[in-house]
Formats: C-alpha cells, sequence, structure tokens
C-alpha cells in the first residue's frame, strides 16, 4: 500500500468518525421532536423499523453469505440476548431523559462510559490499573457523589446511562460477532416483543403512532436510521483509524449534547453540575494522556 493510498484512507476514516459521533452528538434534538410520544413506544419502533433497514444493509455488504453469518451459536444467541435487554434500557433511559429535560444528564453519563469500561476491565478483564486511572477513577466519582449530595439523591440518569452502556461493551467485546450483525440479533430478538407492546397498546387506545401527525409517524419510522446510519460510519472509522486514535472521537458526541443542553434546550447547569463535570473531565484527561501519547508515536513512527 503506498503512502498516498494510506494518507486517503486515514482521511476517509477521521470523515467517517466525525460523521458517526456528530450524528451522535446531536441525536438529542431528533428524540426532542417525540417528547410527546411515551419512551417506550419510541423503544419499540426503533426496534421494529431498524431489522428490515440493518438487514438491507447487511445483505448489500455481504450479498449472498449475509444468510450463512446470521447463522450462531445457541451460546453467542444467549448472550446476545442479555446484551440486547442492556442496550434497551440505554436507549429507553435516553429518549425518557431527552423527552423529560435531562440531556445534561445524558451528556455526563456518556462523558463517564470510559471511566466505568476501566473499571470493568480491571474487575472482569483482570486488566491493571496504574496510579493515575485509579486516581481518575477516585475524582470522577467523588465529582458523582458531590452532584448526587448537591441534588439530594444519585444522578439516577447519568449512572444507569454510564454503566449500561460499560457492561454492553463489555458484554459484546467478549463475543465473536460483529458489531452490526450482533445488533441486528439484538433488535430481532426484541421484535416480538416490542410488536406484542404496540398491539397492547393500539388495544388501550394509546398508540400514538398513526395518530397525532405525519410529522412524528416520520420521525418514529427515522428512528431507525438514527439507530443504524451512525454505526455504519463507525464500523467504517474502525477499519480505517487505529482505536487508539478512534478514543477520542468518542468524546464528541457527548461535548455536543452537553451544549445543545445548556445553550438550546436551557436546561440549568448548577454548581453542583459544574463540580460534577469538571471532575469527571480532569479525570478524562488523566486517563487519556498515555493512549494520545501512544497515537502520537504511531503517527510519528
Amino acid at each position: 500500500m503506498t503512502a498516498g493510498t494510506e494518507q486517503k484512507l486515514d482521511r476517509g476514516g477521521v470523515t467517517a468518525a466525525l460523521a458517526a459521533f456528530v450524528f451522535w452528538g446531536l441525536v438529542p434534538i431528533y428524540y426532542k421532536g417525540l417528547q410527546d410520544v411515551g419512551a417506550w413506544e419510541v423503544l419499540a419502533h426503533r426496534v421494529i423499523w431498524s431489522v428490515p433497514l440493518l438487514l438491507f444493509f447487511l445483505a448489500v455488504r455481504d450479498g449472498r453469505k449475509i444468510w450463512k453469518k446470521l447463522r450462531l451459536a445457541p451460546r453467542n444467541v444467549a448472550w446476545l440476548v442479555l446484551s440486547g435487554m442492556v442496550v434497551s434500557l440505554n436507549w429507553l433511559v435516553f429518549v425518557w431523559a431527552v423527552a423529560n429535560d435531562h440531556v445534561l444528564d445524558t451528556s455526563l453519563g456518556y462523558f463517564g462510559t470510559p471511566l466505568v469500561n476501566v473499571v470493568l476491565g480491571y474487575i472482569f478483564l483482570k486488566e491493571r490499573l496504574n496510579t493515575i486511572q485509579v486516581a481518575a477513577v477516585a475524582v470522577a466519582a467523588l465529582g458523582t457523589v458531590y452532584l448526587g449530595w448537591y441534588l439530594g439523591g444519585p444522578p439516577w440518569i447519568a449512572m444507569t446511562l454510564a454503566i449500561s452502556f460499560g457492561v454492553y461493551g463489555l458484554l459484546r467485546k467478549r463475543l465473536p460477532v460483529g458489531p452490526m450483525l450482533g445488533l441486528l440479533w439484538e433488535i430481532a430478538l426484541m421484535l416480538v416483543p416490542a410488536a406484542l407492546y404496540l398491539l397492547w397498546l393500539s388495544s388501550r387506545s394509546n398508540l400514538q403512532f398513526l395518530h397525532m401527525s405525519t410529522g412524528i409517524d416520520l420521525l418514529l419510522i427515522g428512528s431507525s436510521v438514527v439507530t443504524v446510519l451512525p454505526l455504519i460510519w463507525f464500523n467504517m472509522a474502525a477499519q480505517k483509524l487505529p482505536l487508539s486514535i478512534l478514543g477520542f472521537f468518542q468524546y464528541l458526541a457527548p461535548s455536543m449534547s452537553f451544549l445543545i443542553a445548556v445553550f438550546l434546550f436551557d436546561e440549568p447547569f448548577t454548581p453542583g453540575h459544574a463540580v460534577a463535570f469538571a471532575c469527571i473531565w480532569l479525570a478524562l484527561v488523566m486517563v487519556s494522556i498515555e493512549p494520545f501519547q501512544r497515537a502520537v508515536r504511531r503517527l510519528n513512527g
């Protein structure tokens, strides 16, 4: 491979990474448009409409090989049931938080996910923590505790999002299944419960789909694109960029959510939030120093 080709691939990877994380950062604006629809119904539509879209993209990518790739060992399917439940919890809490003016808490949660990953790696993968990582986790924990004390209760939304996404990443890390194929299995396994839930809502005359406006209906259907498209871009970026470099893009989405929450949605940014975010940001800088140095050495070497 020539140097020119490598440069082209790197540029394409950066573009794909930016597209994915900017898209994820803007997602709160999208789901704000669905705040009059119950979070459970939004989740059900997200599942139902994502299945055919994912099948389409996989069919385009893999052709006839898709049917062979869809066959998984029962043990892997069982683990995907669990990971599907965990990511569904993450989606549900996120949608509810956006609809109820807690976008700032979602930003805090996703900023905290890398630190949760550090702790999970230590507990379940026997990864060693150096002194800086231990100190970073302690700083983040102190900030979270202070925010809980300031608000009069634990920041459940941020904690649930951070822990659920961290656990989801841990489960998927240990499964020999690709991201898109795994996501297809996860949502396909939830397809029947999602459909039954919508039928139940309809029987009680509580179904919002087809009963509010064409715009709401299109947003519910489009939730499949919101789910699948950034994942495709992320996969493209992961193929073309070192993970040590790709990891730094992950801070872009919660940074955008933070700005959207404060300056667009006018959510209150209290002194408790200021302390918590400062601690989280300091902790992220601490755990990012070594990976950043490795990334620089790789780019220069």
